[in-house]
């Protein structure tokens, strides 16, 4: 069966804390150039960029992937992938019903603002992204789910803004398809630590924030076809796709 590289935590310059060289066009000329195959575009409680970047790769042999990276109330992020743009706008409208309204201070913490494919401005967000949403990690997975997306608790593995970190534990039927390690972790560890159920997906993502560090981190998909439903099989080990565990992905892949 056929591999595909996927780069499936990337912020673009809506970020606040995103380089303003993440523009759409340097985004996907550095996933060409690292030659992925899915990458998945995750700004901080925001999808508005995703449409242009999606337009941009089309007939470029590059699946992108809308989503975003949120931030719980218990302070934990989590990706959100989806498939469509009907389930990505309604998404965000959740993410706009429940982000706290806290001004952005761009001085402070970074500009917001949502750019076409010329890359001008189309939008300036006035409220800070990297906020929390007021409702829990469950409510959230419970959401995602519904719209038939995927669901990521990124970078559990970290001191801060990670599923243990901040809570310690797993929520009582909280149902991720995979589960997120940082480029600092350790993954033969947390396979032993016993703190991940047992056959949990591992995926391992750049958490890119400036254009060079696209793709650094990466994670292996066995697929039949390159689509957002097959991907989504294979975090789930259903139908014979699957994610190839990073112990057993060779540096020359990398």
């Amino acid at each position: 069966m056929p591999l595909f590289k996927a780069d499936l935590h990337i912020h673009t310059l809506t970020s606040p804390c995103g380089s303003l060289e993440m523009s759409p066009v340097h985004i996907i000329e550095m996933a060409l150039e690292k030659k992925l195959d899915i990458i998945a575009i995750t700004d901080h409680n925001c999808t508005k960029q995703v449409q242009v970047i999606q337009e941009m790769a089309v007939n470029k042999g590059l699946l992108v992937i809308g989503g975003a990276e949120v931030n719980s109330s218990e302070e934990v992020h989590c990706l959100t992938l989806f498939e469509t743009k009907d389930q990505l706008d309604e998404f965000q409208f959740f993410i706009d019903q429940h982000l706290l309204p806290i001004p952005n201070d761009p001085t402070y913490f970074g500009d917001q603002v949502v750019i076409d494919k010329d890359e001008m401005i189309v939008e300036e967000l006035p409220y800070l992204l990297t906020n929390a949403l007021d409702c829990s990690l469950s409510e959230i997975e419970i959401k995602v789910h519904e719209l038939n997306g995927i669901v990521i608790p990124a970078h559990v593995d970290r001191p801060y803004n990670g599923l243990f970190s901040q809570l310690g534990f797993i929520p009582e039927h909280f149902k991720a398809d995979a589960f997120e390690l940082s480029k600092n972790a350790h993954y033969e560890s947390w396979i032993s630590s016993g703190k991940l159920p047992f056959h949990a997906t591992i995926v391992t993502n750049s958490d890119a924030h400036h254009p060079h560090q696209i793709g650094e981190r990466v994670t292996w998909f066995e697929l039949k076809e390159l689509t957002f439903r097959e991907m989504k099989l294979a975090l789930n080990n259903e139908e014979g796709n699957r994610v190839v565990p990073p112990s057993k992905t060779s540096e020359n892949l990398r």
